[in-house]
């Protein structure tokens, strides 16, 4: 099953089980980043990444280099505070 068809399946399944009010949340600030036109800033797929190094979970240094190395690498970016 392609990925796509996954995520389609996953939201649709989220969306059967959650509160309705948390959906109605959810909805309105993702239209709300739409017309903010965060869009139009964002890396798009395909785009070339600049290196960088990061701890991994063991505490060791790694750096995208050494994963493109290898082949494709999927970068996923986070939006918020933590």
């Amino acid at each position: 099953m392609p990925l796509q068809d996954k995520l389609d399946k996953h939201k649709k399944d989220f969306e059967a089980k959650a509160p309705k009010e948390a959906l109605a949340v959810m909805h309105r600030a993702t239209k709300n980043l739409i017309e903010s036109g965060i869009m139009a800033r964002t890396t798009k797929v395909g785009d070339k990444a600049s290196d960088f190094v990061l701890k991994n979970t063991g505490n060791q240094d790694v750096s995208l280099v050494e994963f493109t190395g290898r082949g494709p690498v999927v970068l996923s970016f986070y939006r918020g505070r933590w």
